[in-house]
């Protein structure tokens, strides 16, 4: 079973955070701004499947996947990386993952439906891969993905009070906090929109 989802992680925006401090010295988060010579990206788009095999000692229990896209989450990214996975989990011995995810666009769209299809076919008449099957949340209802939390909770741990990181260092502390290898990013067709 996976739940899947997407976030954002700004090297800017500050999460809602609670230190201790001297009284004294109070904690003063003070708003970033880049360099005008830094143009890099704002923030980096993610992908994230947190991925639940219970009673599987061989397999991690839980776990979260990541690959990063240099823009925003689009079809052509969101089938790299359930392609992705789906490597992941057959060279882990599995057959089939139980999709847990939102009504994103990218997620709805046609290309995806064609993708999940074609993809299930070609696991079925080889025998080799892995099915994915497509459940999805409530509209509304991100309570219900546990990776939401986790999310959180990440984002908190990885800011950076004093400075703003590069891209580079924000996804590796985030790939830390997870402990994930970092993986190339995702790579976008020109020709998506």
């Amino acid at each position: 079973m996976g739940f899947e989802d997407e976030t954002w992680w700004s090297r800017l925006a500050r999460p809602s955070v609670h230190a201790w401090r001297e009284r004294n010295h109070p904690l003063r988060l003070v708003e970033q701004t880049l360099a005008k010579d830094d143009l890099e990206a704002k923030a980096l788009a993610c992908y994230g499947l947190l991925v639940s095999s219970p009673g599987d000692a061989a397999f991690d229990a839980e776990r979260v996947w990541l690959r990063f896209v240099p823009d925003r989450p689009v079809s052509a990214a969101t089938i790299q990386f359930l392609a992705w996975c789906c490597d992941r989990l057959q060279a882990a011995g599995k057959k089939a993952l139980l999709l847990i995810w939102d009504n994103a666009s990218w997620h709805v769209s046609a290309a995806v439906k064609t993708w999940f299809r074609e993809h299930n076919r070609e696991v079925k008449r080889t025998g080799q891969g892995v099915r994915v099957i497509p459940s999805y949340l409530p509209v509304k209802s991100p309570w219900l993905n546990p990776l939401e939390v986790r999310w959180m909770q990440a984002k908190r741990h990885v800011f950076e009070a004093e400075a703003v990181l590069t891209p580079q260092q924000l996804a590796g502390r985030v790939c830390d906090h997870f402990r994930c290898p970092y993986e190339d990013h995702l790579v976008i067709p020109e020709n998506v929109s």
